[in-house]
């Protein structure tokens, strides 16, 4: 029987798989600089988890903090992003939602690998 993938897997590969598009469209100057953080910030909380995953305890739980850091600087940049006119409302409302469930996501398995 296939293992079937933890939920936060899934959705932060729905969020990557938005983000990668929409900042092809972020001013050019800014590609090198902020985009690249942005970026980095956003595959740092994927690769965290990942390495989670395949950890215990103390170490996993090490990890999910990493993850969580990413995450809050990756909520950081798409307020910038947002507020510069980088993002649409529409598209800062969707992006918020998926980062809030991501975030609850990740609060769970920390409060479950803290006990």
């Amino acid at each position: 029987m296939a293992r079937q993938e933890m939920v936060i897997f899934t959705r932060t590969f729905d969020f990557l798989s938005w983000l990668l598009p929409v900042t092809n469209h972020f001013p050019r100057a800014h590609r090198h600089s902020f985009t690249r953080r942005l970026l980095d910030a956003a595959f740092d909380l994927r690769e965290h988890l990942e390495e989670a995953n395949h950890r215990t305890r103390k170490a996993r739980l090490e990890r999910l903090e990493r993850a969580d850091e990413a995450l809050e600087r990756v909520r950081v940049y798409l307020r910038l992003a947002q507020r510069w006119g980088w993002l649409g409302l529409g598209q800062y409302k969707h992006v918020s939602v998926m980062v809030t469930e991501i975030g609850r996501l990740l609060g769970g398995w920390r409060r479950a690998t803290h006990s």
